[in-house]
C-alpha cells in the first residue's frame, strides 16, 4: 500500500537528506524528530515506492565484474580478481603483481600475520607491493627453503622482501622445503623453532600460495627439489599441481605419497585453518590446479588471468 502524501514527501525529504547531503540517519532523526529506526524503516520503504532508484554503473575501465561474479557463485568462493592475459607472461605476472599488491593494501589493516610459499608469481606480486607502515603485521614463511637461497623466488628471500615493504617482522622456518627421508623430517620438526614458525603459519590470517604446475622445465625439477622419476610418479597418481608442495588430484583431493612425509612446512589441511587463503597463479598451463584448489574447497580468495577465467565457467 502506496504511503499518503504527506509521508511521501517526508521520504523524499529524508531520502535527500541521506542520500545526497551525507546526512547520518542519526543526524536525520533528530533533524525531523525520528527515530534512527523510523528513519530506516522510511528509507526502505522510499526505494520501494521508488522514490529512491539506485544505478550501479559499471566504470568504463578494464575489468571483468560479470565473469569475477560468475566464478564466485559456481565456486562458492569469496572473492575472485582477474586480470588481463597478455602474450608476453611477464606482463601478465606483472598485473597479477600489481592486482595483489592493491588487495593486500584494502584487506591489511595492521595487525595480521601474513604467511606465504614461494615461487615465480609470488616472486610477482613482492615485487609489486607498496611501501607500507605496519610494525605489528608479521610475515611468516609456511614451506621450507627451496633451490638456492640466492635464487630471488625463495621463500626466506620473499619473506624478508615482503616483510621490509610493510615495515613488519618477519618470521623465517630455518630448514629445507623437502629433506630426503621421513626420519629426518620428523626430527626437525621437533625443533623448537620450526614448530613455533609452523605454528604461527597455521594461524595466519592471510595466506598467499602460487599454485603449482611442476613441469621437467619447472624450478622444482631443474634445481632437483623433485626427482623427474618423482614427478612421473605424481602424475600417474593423477597429479595436476600442489598447494605448498602437497600436491592433489583433478578434484582437489591429497594424492597420497610418501613425499608428504618429507615436507618442512604446513600440512596440506592446515591451509585449510587460515582465515583467508588467497590462490594466485597465471598462465594457461596453471589452470588444472586453479580449478581443483577450487573444487577442493582450498581458497578463500582467487587472483588470476582472465583467460582462466573464462575457462573456469565453460
Amino acid at each position: 500500500m502506496a504511503a499518503d502524501p504527506n509521508t511521501q514527501k517526508l521520504m523524499y525529504k529524508i531520502a535527500h537528506a541521506y542520500y545526497e547531503d551525507g546526512y547520518t540517519q542519526q543526524e536525520i532523526g533528530l533533524r525531523f524528530g525520528l527515530s534512527r529506526i523510523k528513519v530506516g524503516r522510511l528509507l526502505e520503504k522510499a526505494r520501494q515506492e521508488k522514490i529512491v532508484q539506485i544505478s550501479i554503473i559499471e566504470p568504463k575501465i578494464d575489468a571483468f565484474y560479470d565473469l569475477e561474479n560468475q566464478i564466485e557463485k559456481k565456486y562458492k568462493i569469496d572473492e575472485v580478481i582477474l586480470v588481463p592475459s597478455k602474450d608476453d607472461h611477464r606482463r601478465t605476472l606483472m598485473g597479477i603483481g600489481n592486482a595483489t599488491a592493491v588487495f593486500l593494501d584494502r584487506i591489511i589493516t595492521g595487525n595480521e600475520v601474513v604467511g606465504l610459499t614461494w615461487g615465480g608469481t609470488l616472486l610477482a606480486v613482492v615485487e609489486a607491493l607498496h611501501n607500507n607502515n605496519w610494525p605489528g603485521v608479521k610475515v611468516v614463511q609456511l614451506l621450507g627453503g627451496l633451490g638456492s637461497s640466492e635464487a630471488d623466488m625463495y621463500g626466506a628471500d620473499l619473506t624478508i622482501r615482503m616483510a621490509q615493504s610493510f615495515g613488519a617482522k618477519a618470521r623465517l622456518l630455518s630448514a629445507p622445503g623437502i629433506v630426503p627421508t621421513k626420519e629426518i623430517c620428523d626430527a626437525l620438526l621437533q625443533d623448537q623453532q620450526i614448530k613455533e614458525t609452523l605454528k604461527l603459519g597455521c594461524s595466519s590470517d592471510i595466506g598467499l600460495i602460487g599454485l603449482g604446475r611442476p613441469s621437467p622445465s619447472s624450478p622444482v625439477i631443474q634445481s632437483g627439489i623433485l626427482s623427474s622419476s618423482e614427478l612421473e610418479e605424481l602424475e600417474t597418481q593423477g597429479a595436476v599441481g600442489d598447494i605448498g608442495l602437497h600436491f592433489i588430484d583433478g578434484d582437489g583431493c591429497a594424492i597420497e605419497n610418501e613425499i608428504n612425509d618429507r615436507i618442512i612446512g604446513l600440512k596440506i589441511e592446515e591451509y585449510k585453518n587460515i582465515k583467508k587463503l588467497v590462490g594466485i597463479a597465471a598462465g594457461p598451463e596453471k589452470f588444472e590446479v586453479v580449478k581443483a584448489a577450487l573444487h577442493g574447497n582450498y581458497l578463500n580468495v582467487l587472483i588470476t588471468d582472465v583467460k582462466i577465467g573464462q575457462k573456469l565457467l565453460e
